[in-house]
């Protein structure tokens, strides 16, 4: 079963982020089309992903990283954009995390710990907070400072973070399904 950790997006945030994706393709013009931009009801902003997890592990795997997180809930800001990679033709277009980035990260670093502890092999680049707005099916070099020329500067969204969702993300020709499993609330200075 193919897993993910992600902190959900409440519906001003999405519909913010949508919004500037809406604003991005505009000023893209025709060069918009060579993009799949990630439809706002899919949007999330991943903490870990696992990959494909044997099913007789997914109940334990499940378990371990949906329990509470002693830790206070906290805000975050969606600001600034960039692209993967960012030295050529780019594959990703993502809009960053500004404030509220320490404390994603340190949740991050939790919920792969918890991942770790039961032996889950996980990527081992650093975590980068952002949320994909869009892929290049086939991009320049220029692509990349074109779209991002065209991002808002300033606070795109804000997000009250209190829980992650572990989640099962199912591929189809018609699209990812994702189906939440779990969720780790922020407990901590919760009454």
């Amino acid at each position: 079963m193919r897993l993910f950790v992600a902190v959900d997006l409440s519906e001003d945030a999405r519909q913010a982020i949508a919004a500037e994706q809406k604003r991005i393709a505009a000023a893209l013009g025709d060069a918009r089309a060579r993009l799949k931009w990630v439809r706002p009801d899919h949007m999330h902003l991943t903490l870990v992903f696992l990959g494909e997890v044997e099913d007789a592990r997914v109940p334990v795997v499940v378990d371990a990283i949906g329990r509470d997180v002693d830790a206070p809930p906290f805000d975050v800001t969606f600001a600034g954009a960039g692209v993967f990679p960012p030295d050529r033709a780019p594959r990703a277009l993502w809009v960053g995390v500004g404030a509220g980035a320490s404390e994603l990260t340190a949740l991050q670093q939790e919920v792969a710990r918890r991942v770790a502890s039961l032996g889950v092999a996980l990527d081992d680049r650093p975590f980068s907070p952002h949320l994909t707005l869009g892929r290049w099916r086939t991009s320049r070099s220029s692509d990349g400072r074109r779209a991002l020329a065209a991002v808002r500067q300033g606070a795109i969204a804000r997000l009250r973070v209190t829980r992650a969702t572990v989640y099962h993300s199912h591929l189809s020709s018609s699209g990812p399904t994702y189906t939440a499993l779990a969720r780790a609330n922020l407990t901590l200075g919760q009454a």
